[in-house]
């Protein structure tokens, strides 16, 4: 089991590796896989533009939506996945401490995450965001799943 951390990526080609991420509140977790080449990748970002905060996003490009996914698109191609057989799967971006709904980073960081997907001519396969739940996110890189898992319960997105 390989453990993704807060601001964190993974990227593999090992059929035994789980990549797992927990805590997914406002957060975006991303899961890409490409079943032919078998590679895939697991992102936990944090804050949706790296632009408010630029040494950050040098030192921890993965902390932010724009920089993240993009290097993560580019990690997953180096490995030899192809755009047009990548499942890509999103979870996160919760309201859990913004109940005002004034700072709405989970919204932000969602709306950024299709933008750069859509700019790289990725489509999202499925989703589970929004909401006020936190949520644990897996890819079992054997066959390419995604589960959630939230109060106990895991299932498929």
């Amino acid at each position: 089991m390989q453990t993704v951390g807060i601001s964190d990526l993974y990227v593999s080609d090992n059929d035994a590796d789980i990549l797992i991420t927990y805590s997914l509140g406002s957060c975006i977790g991303v899961t890409m896989y490409d079943p032919v080449a078998h590679v895939g990748a697991l992102i936990h970002c944090m804050l949706p533009m790296s632009k408010l905060y630029p040494e950050k996003s040098l030192n921890n490009p993965y902390m932010f939506v724009d920089t993240g996914i993009t290097k993560m698109i580019q990690a997953v191609y180096d490995k030899g996945a192809r755009s047009d057989r990548l499942i890509v799967r999103v979870a996160g971006g919760a309201s859990l401490l913004d109940k005002k709904r004034m700072f709405r980073v989970g919204e932000r960081n969602y709306a950024v995450t299709r933008k750069i997907l859509w700019k790289n001519n990725l489509l999202i396969a499925s989703e589970e965001v929004g909401g006020s739940k936190s949520r644990t996110l897996s890819l079992y890189m054997e066959n390419g799943i995604t589960t959630i898992k939230n109060h106990g319960q895991e299932v498929e997105l």
